[in-house]
């Protein structure tokens, strides 16, 4: 059973080491690389000098720098990139982005743990153009910064668990639990606002496990760990970003979480950058959903760990 285990492993992947950085790669890598430096630099500065009102709108454009200098940088050192993978599916991770956080933003309704802060009262309309621009760069975000920490073979560096075949009726029971754990969030939000980072992840996972998805679920029945380790802790990158970037920002947020105001890492208590890690698991989780029903096929888009299969550039 182990070994046609193992076979069956080896059929769906491939094992992929950075390339020398040849001068028709560095050609093509170049100019999405200067763009994304130039956009960080540019906006980081506008933002945190409040240089209004351009930095009203500093969000989209600085985290768009991060995606395409990421991107460079994963192209520099692997010879491919989510960008050169396939352009329109590119821009559909900004797409999938914005109704995701919006989801988020539903929540937030019931928890009250973030609140923003604005220089400027801001219409309905131009609040939610604005936000839904924002909330768009969060997805391709954490997918390059993914890409970026398999193509330094992080996650492969991290303890590796046993593999886990997940069964049917066990796909159908965490698939109810996902349920139980966001009604805990909408009726008891005081209590299960840790689950808002859980809730998703359990509802779509088993449901990408039922349709034999190469998401979060088929990472772990084939052992393949590292994947699962570099998808959370390139939102805990991102995360970090987020956090640092909004500190001396206006617009901005702020929180205000039960039990663990504390210790805190520019406006986030440090026990809630924990949140990041599931949060990542829920962002793979429904990018890979979103491509299965767009493509009728497993995805092979995202290359998060370098044992993972991918449609090549």
């Amino acid at each position: 059973m182990d070994s046609t285990r193992r076979a069956g492993q080896n059929r769906q992947v491939v094992s992929e080491r950075p390339g020398p950085v040849t001068a028709e790669r560095a050609a093509r890598i170049a100019p999405r690389l200067v763009i994304g430096v130039m956009l960080v630099a540019v906006w980081w500065a506008i933002d945190w000098l409040h240089l209004r009102p351009v930095s009203d709108y500093y969000f989209f454009p600085l985290w768009l720098g991060y995606i395409l200098t990421v991107d460079g940088l994963v192209g520099w050192r692997t010879g491919t990139s989510l960008w050169r993978r396939g352009h329109l599916k590119f821009l559909l991770l900004f797409l999938i982005s914005i109704p995701l956080w919006w989801l988020f933003e539903w929540l937030n309704g019931f928890l009250q743990n973030w609140h923003y802060l604005t220089p400027r009262p801001v219409a309905q309309w131009e609040y939610v153009l604005i936000a839904s621009l924002s909330f768009s760069t969060v997805v391709p975000a954490v997918l390059e910064t993914a890409e970026l920490l398999s193509s330094f073979r992080i996650g492969e560096r991290l303890p590796q668990l046993p593999a886990w075949h997940i069964e049917r009726g066990t796909a159908i029971r965490l698939f109810l639990l996902g349920w139980v754990m966001l009604a805990l969030v909408i009726f008891a939000p005081r209590y299960a606002f840790p689950l808002t980072w859980l809730s998703v992840f359990f509802i779509l996972e088993p449901v990408n496990v039922l349709l034999g998805q190469r998401s979060i679920g088929a990472f772990v029945r084939h052992g393949n760990w590292a994947a699962v380790w570099n998808v959370m802790l390139a939102a805990l990158v991102c995360g970090f970003f987020w956090e640092m970037w909004n500190s001396l920002s206006m617009p901005k947020w702020t929180y205000s979480v039960p039990f663990v105001e504390f210790g805190h890492v520019f406006e986030m208590p440090i026990l809630g950058y924990g949140g990041y890690l599931p949060f990542g698991l829920e962002i793979f989780t429904v990018y890979a959903l979103v491509f299965w029903l767009v493509q009728g096929r497993p995805q092979q888009y995202a290359r998060v760990s370098e044992h993972v299969q991918v449609d090549r550039a």
